[in-house]
């Protein structure tokens, strides 16, 4: 074993040295270390996408909408982890404008008040094992959707899946799985259960249309098993449209049912139309859509 000193010669030789005699020394220097071996990490690989949308008016009647969502991906040989975070908010103002004084002098006062419109937010995680064509996959979800009555919603589900088409031109994927939710919401039922166990199908396909063109369509459907008439979708289709490598711009829609909608808080007015200062619960419609144009960076 060469000493410390003996190193530092070596080393400090080498930059003097012609390649022929360079790899002479190396292969001396090899027989000091035969113990060492190469070692090997599974290569992993990941993605992250981002889509970003905003809407502002401004004048005598302003509004401002802004939406993001956030997917990491990462891959390891048969493993596939997902991780999506994102949400919608959208807030509006009103200017009244009232008069005092006189016809020909009078004096306006304007009054700006602001409201929440519309807001939802979801974060969700997905882990999928691949076994050749067929996959098993775990995930855990949250959601929150005021508007519609659902003050938070957590959900776990697991099951087996298999995937039919994957090829650079499309993709088809089903997969069934045992849920369990935890809903609490905005305007709470007496008596009744927020927590259940259901039954989830879906459905993830997409397809190139051109070079730079692509579609998309993924459907969730699930079923309470303790109340089967409560069936929830969700159903979103989009097109993305590439710009450059690392820009795309994607237009989707997305449509959420709810067969049992979760009720709303309703203010209680009395004959004469004067509020009264009491709630009373108020079914919600069965079906939500959000339509977004966005844009989309990959990294």
């Amino acid at each position: 074993t060469p000493s410390l000193g003996q190193l530092q010669g070596l080393l400090t030789t080498f930059g003097r040295l012609p390649l022929h005699r360079l790899r002479g020394h190396l292969s001396h220097l090899s027989r000091w270390t035969p113990s060492l071996s190469p070692i090997y990490c599974p290569v992993k690989s990941g993605a992250l996408k981002t889509e970003l949308s905003f809407v502002s008016t401004a004048g005598n009647a302003s509004s401002t909408t802004f939406g993001v969502k956030s997917a990491l991906t990462g891959t390891g040989g048969a493993n596939t982890f997902k991780l999506e975070l994102g949400g919608i908010r959208a807030s509006s103002t009103i200017t009244t404008r009232t008069a005092t004084g006189t016809v020909t002098s009078p004096v306006i006062t304007e009054t700006e008040a602001s409201d929440l419109t519309a807001a939802s937010y979801f974060a969700r995680s997905r882990y999928d094992r691949a076994f050749a064509s067929a996959f098993a996959f775990g995930g855990a979800g949250w959601d929150r959707n005021t508007f519609a009555g659902v003050k938070n919603r957590f959900q776990m589900v697991a099951g087996l899946g298999r995937t039919w088409v994957d090829g650079e031109s499309g993709k088809f994927k089903t997969d069934l799985g045992g849920t369990y939710t935890i809903q609490k919401d905005v305007q709470a039922v007496p008596g009744a259960d927020d927590a259940f166990a259901g039954f989830r199908f879906s459905i993830d396909a997409a397809r190139r249309l051109t070079a730079s063109a692509d579609c998309a369509s993924t459907l969730i459907v699930d079923e309470n098993l303790e109340t089967t008439e409560d069936v929830r979708a969700d159903w979103i289709n989009s097109i993305t449209v590439s710009i450059s490598e690392g820009l795309a711009l994607k237009t989707s829609l997305q449509l959420l049912y709810d067969a049992e909608p979760a009720f709303l808080t309703v203010p209680l007015l009395d004959n004469l139309g004067a509020p009264t200062g009491a709630n009373v619960p108020a079914g919600g419609e069965e079906v939500d859509s959000v339509m977004t144009l966005t844009l989309v960076i990959r990294l």
